[in-house]
């Protein structure tokens, strides 16, 4: 694989994300096993997988407006709210649609 075809989400993602997916495949995709692996409840790697989802759902979006990237971003790192960046983004569309 050439250095262009790689994905733009998973350029995005952190090393520790990447290593994450790398440990996910290596462990069959059983969250159990993960758990075990990183010494953590289950219910912490699913919170965790579920963040890493939003990441990659973030960047595959078609709605890619680097502006409602960075607030939703900010929402899955736990920096704001869901329900405030849901209002911001709201209040930004309606601007950027008033134009």
């Amino acid at each position: 694989m050439d250095k262009h075809d790689i994905p733009s989400w998973l350029l995005s993602l952190e090393k520790e994300d990447v290593e994450f997916i790398k440990n996910f495949i290596l462990n069959s995709g059983s969250l159990k096993d993960i758990a075990k692996y990183y010494e953590v409840s289950y219910p912490t790697v699913r919170i965790r997988l579920d963040k890493l989802i939003q990441k990659i759902t973030i960047n595959e979006s078609e709605e890619n407006e680097e502006f409602v990237s960075f607030i939703k971003k900010l929402s899955i790192d736990d920096r704001i709210s869901l329900e405030d960046a849901k209002l911001i983004i709201e209040k930004y569309k309606q601007e950027v649609h008033k134009k």
